[in-house]
């Protein structure tokens, strides 16, 4: 995402004009969910991606038909039976709606902020696009910090229902798309194992930011997780010393043996975290759970946690198994889990 946003950064400084596309509506097989964008330019190139296949043709062609036209702003609905679905190659079925913005020079506010949003990532910030034809505002922000930025058109009333769900498209005028473009919060990875090892570029690229613990100089290496946006010299007893797990954060524990686990793990259970996982076999959930009710733990406690972690894909290698975690926390973010 941050990739596309520099991408129409460095276009719009260069005085040329760009077109957003945004899945604003999805439903049935189609490949991409409600979100997903991708950026078209003048000289034919695009940046990220809709899905691919036909529909993302498609769009490619109304967007450069939108820069020769000098048209502001189109939505298009691609709503496919599955005779249409054949007829244009396409491989996934179901109905998907596009809201292509064109952005200028003018837009370069919203792109700088949205841009240093991403490299923050220290709050959480919604992206706001607008679903009406000829509309002449492009894009908004909103933040606790700065408020509603760059959306003249809308108001605070209009905008606060819509910020606890993970994306919604509000039909009534203005109709509009908000989206959480940052989810602040990060990944504490305990232990810097061979799975750790394999977990941390895996989350990295799905929008996850990792903090690496680890008690041993030779395992807490940057060279090892250059992914991780800090790494943690710690003990495992005192984990609350070096930092503070919020409801946003996801803990994911794999140190080198079962009683350093435990010892994390105790101390995890006492924050909000919104996702607890912990690696080990199904006898060692067993024992864990006996400890821990011998803490003065309830079951509910102990039900946060995902152990044996990972989703149930038969992996055995570190890479396999990275992959069945990275699902798992996949899912939890979304709301599937």
């Amino acid at each position: 995402m941050k990739a596309l946003f520099e991408a129409l950064r460095t276009a719009l400084l260069k005085g040329e004009k760009a077109v957003l596309c945004t899945i604003v509506a999805s439903s049935g097989s189609s490949p991409r969910g409600e979100g997903a964008k991708m950026a078209v330019f003048a000289d034919g190139t695009a940046d990220g991606t809709i899905g691919g296949g036909a529909v993302e043709r498609k769009s490619q062609e109304y967007a450069q038909e939108l820069l020769r036209s000098g048209g502001a702003s189109l939505v298009h609905a691609f709503r496919l039976s599955p005779n249409e679905v054949q007829d244009i190659g396409m491989i996934c079925g179901g109905n998907v709606t596009v809201a292509f913005q064109v952005l200028d020079a003018a837009a370069l506010p919203v792109v700088d902020a949205i841009v240093e949003a991403l490299t923050r990532c220290d709050e959480d910030v919604w992206l706001i696009t607008p679903v009406q034809e000829g509309l002449s505002w492009s894009l908004g922000l909103y933040d606790s910090t700065h408020g509603l930025r760059f959306a003249d058109a809308l108001s605070m009333e209009d905008l606060r229902p819509m910020l606890l769900s993970r994306g919604v498209l509000r039909k009534e005028e203005p109709s509009f798309y908000v989206e959480p473009l940052v989810q602040a919060g990060v990944v504490y990875l305990f232990g810097g194992g061979h799975v750790g090892k394999a977990l941390c570029p895996v989350l990295t690229q799905v929008g996850f930011r990792v903090v690496l613990f680890d008690d041993r100089p030779q395992a807490a290496v940057p060279e090892q997780f250059p992914q991780a946006v800090r790494i943690i010299l710690g003990d495992y007893r005192h984990i609350f010393d070096h930092i503070t797990i919020t409801g946003r954060d996801y803990v994911v524990i794999m140190t080198p043996g079962h009683q350093s686990d435990f010892e994390v793990l105790s101390q995890v259970l006492t924050t909000p975290a919104t996702y607890v996982g912990c690696i080990g076999s199904r006898h060692k959930v067993a024992a864990t759970r006996e400890r821990l009710a011998g803490l003065g733990f309830s079951q509910a406690d102990m039900d946060r946690v995902h152990s044996p972690i990972g989703l149930p894909i038969g992996g055995e290698t570190p890479e396999e198994i990275a992959i069945s975690i990275a699902a798992e926390m996949i899912a939890h973010r979304s709301g599937k889990l």
